[in-house]
């Protein structure tokens, strides 16, 4: 199995899991990102800035955990943003990272379910 610390041949196979995922899913965007934020691979409409996108989906993601586990409960595996004109998802990959992907509002949740968990199956172990 290849993994990311080792270089090119996994990121670009990550590179085009992405790329994939955009198309199923019809996603304006997606990227994985670690839990500092940093960008680990990402397509992202070019007026975007991956930084600011990055850094805020983490902390996002951050501050869901921090919420839940002051009640007590579990720490979330995902966090869903919805707006008029977007759905955002962030959802943990592996321990040490994230997947955010942007639908269209009429791309119900359920609909890019099971793209999102064979994402999720297929590089958690790898990002780890």
């Amino acid at each position: 199995r290849m993994r990311l610390r080792t270089g090119g041949d996994y990121l670009t196979a990550l590179e085009d899991m992405v790329r994939a995922l955009r198309d199923v899913t019809k996603a304006e965007a997606v990227a994985v990102i670690n839990r500092d934020g940093g960008v680990v691979t990402a397509e992202l409409p070019p007026t975007v800035s991956q930084e600011t996108f990055s850094i805020m989906c983490a902390a996002i993601l951050g501050a869901g955990m921090t919420a839940s586990t002051e009640l007590g409960h579990a720490a979330p595996h995902r966090v869903v943003l919805e707006s008029e004109d977007a759905t955002l998802v962030i959802q943990e990959v592996g321990r040490r990272a994230m997947l955010v992907l942007v639908v269209p509002p009429e791309r119900a949740i359920s609909e890019i379910d099971t793209a999102i968990s064979r994402f999720v199956q297929a590089a958690a172990q790898d990002l780890d």
